[in-house]
C-alpha cells in the first residue's frame, strides 16, 4: 500500500482509508498482538464483521450501521495491509479503480454508447446480462463458479440458483418449485419413517442427504418469490427471540413447567408481538 502516502490530499480527505492503513501500520510496529496476526486469522474476522454489518442493517439502526461498517472497512484494509506482507503488494488506489473499472464495464445499459443502453429493460433482464458479462471476460469455467463456498449455506443454495437461472436452467413457474418442495419433503418423510434413536449411519446420513435437499429446494422458492431467504430466516430468528423472552418473562424462578403450560405462554407472547414482528 505504497501509494497511500502520496500527497495530503488523502489525509484530509475525510472518506480516505489512507489513516485507517496509518494505524494498521503503527499498530503493525507496536502491538504484539497485531504483529503476530495473518491473513488467515483476518480471514474469520473479515467474516464476523460482514454479519455483524448485516445485522445492523436487518435492524435498520444507523448508528450500528455506522459503526459496523467502520469496522468492515478496518477489515478490508488490513487484508490489503497483509497480502502486502505476505504475497504482494495491493496498493490501495489500485482494488478502488480496479473495481470501479468492473462496474462500469458490467453495466453498459448505463455507460455505454446510446445502442448498449437501449438494450436495458426489466431488473430481471438487467440481471441476467450481468451474469453474462461476468463469465466471459472473468474466465469462469462454470456458471457457478462465481459462488464462493465459504458462503453461509442458505446463501449459497440462494446464490446457484441465481446463477444457474442465469443460463436457463430454472423451474419455469413458483408453482413448480413449490411442487419440488413437497416432493422433497415427501422423500424426507420416507427417510425419517422408521425411529431416529435406532437408525444407522447410513440412514442418519440419508436423512441429513433429504433434509438439505428441502432446504435447497426452500431457497430457491425464496428466489422465485423474490424474498432473500437469509433476511426472511434472520427475521424469523428475531421473532423467536422476542416472543420467547416475552414467554420467560412469565415465569417464575426455578418453577417447572410443561410443554402445555410453556404453550399456553408462549400463544400468550404472540398475542403481545411487536410493531415489528410479521
Amino acid at each position: 500500500m505504497q501509494d497511500r502516502n502520496k500527497g495530503d490530499g488523502a489525509r484530509t480527505d475525510p472518506c480516505s482509508l489512507a489513516p485507517i492503513a496509518d494505524l494498521i501500520d503503527r499498530l503493525r510496529v507496536d502491538c504484539p498482538w497485531d504483529r503476530e496476526l495473518s491473513l488467515a486469522d483476518l480471514r474469520a474476522y473479515l467474516i464476523e464483521e460482514a454479519h455483524e454489518l448485516a445485522a445492523a442493517i436487518d435492524e435498520r439502526d444507523p448508528a450500528a450501521i455506522n459503526e459496523e461498517l467502520g469496522d468492515l472497512l478496518f477489515e478490508a484494509v488490513y487484508v490489503a495491509r497483509l497480502t502486502g506482507a505476505e504475497l504482494e503488494e495491493v496498493p490501495l488506489s489500485g482494488a478502488i479503480r480496479g473495481v470501479i473499472d468492473k462496474m462500469v464495464s458490467r453495466h453498459p445499459h448505463v455507460f455505454g454508447d446510446e445502442q448498449d443502453q437501449a438494450k436495458a429493460g426489466s431488473a430481471a433482464e438487467v440481471a441476467a446480462m450481468w451474469e453474462q458479462r461476468k463469465r466471459s471476460p472473468d474466465g469462469e469455467r462454470s456458471a457457478l463458479d462465481g459462488v464462493p463456498a465459504s458462503l453461509p449455506a442458505l446463501v449459497g443454495a440462494y446464490r446457484l440458483g441465481q446463477k444457474a437461472a442465469g443460463i436457463g436452467f430454472d423451474w419455469d413457474s413458483t408453482r413448480a418449485v413449490r411442487a419440488k418442495v413437497t416432493e422433497e419433503l415427501r422423500e424426507l418423510d420416507d427417510e425419517t419413517a422408521s425411529d431416529p434413536a435406532g437408525q444407522s449411519a447410513e440412514a442418519k446420513a440419508r436423512v441429513e442427504e433429504e433434509l438439505g435437499d428441502v432446504l435447497f429446494a426452500v431457497a430457491n422458492l425464496a428466489r422465485h418469490l423474490d424474498v432473500d431467504p437469509e433476511r426472511a430466516l434472520a427475521a424469523a430468528n428475531r421473532k423467536f427471540r422476542r416472543r420467547f423472552a416475552a414467554m420467560e418473562a412469565e415465569l417464575e424462578p426455578g418453577g417447572d413447567y410443561g410443554m402445555e403450560e410453556l404453550e399456553r405462554l408462549w400463544e400468550r407472547s404472540k398475542g403481545r408481538a411487536s410493531p415489528g414482528d410479521p
